[in-house]
């Protein structure tokens, strides 16, 4: 695939963005390399080769740094909520913005 600079300029202007010629120029000749990279991808032969669902999933069985899930400190809910302008049942109330 490769694109034109008509097609740049189709872009842009769906884009909203005001392009000079030389920027245009730019935009146009990476773009088509980046295509080309593509194109290049594509091409490979993947038959047999299963997708990953993760990056590691390569390396085996990983076990996950996780930190152990308990209660670090208390509930505070009350202390925050004093001093905010209008609570109302541990929530707090806020104006309406939408209309």
């Amino acid at each position: 695939m490769s694109l034109t600079p008509v097609d740049i300029d189709r872009l842009a202007n769906l884009a909203r963005l005001g392009l000079q010629p030389e920027e245009r120029t730019r935009l146009c000749t990476q773009l088509n390399d980046f295509f080309g990279i593509v194109e290049k991808m594509r091409a490979v032969d993947t038959t047999g080769v299963h997708p990953l669902a993760h990056p590691v999933d390569v390396m085996g069985e990983v076990a996950l740094r996780l930190r152990p899930d308990t209660v670090s400190e208390s509930n505070q809910r009350e202390a925050n909520q004093k001093s905010a302008p209008a609570v109302e049942s541990g929530l707090f109330l806020v104006p309406k913005v939408i209309e």
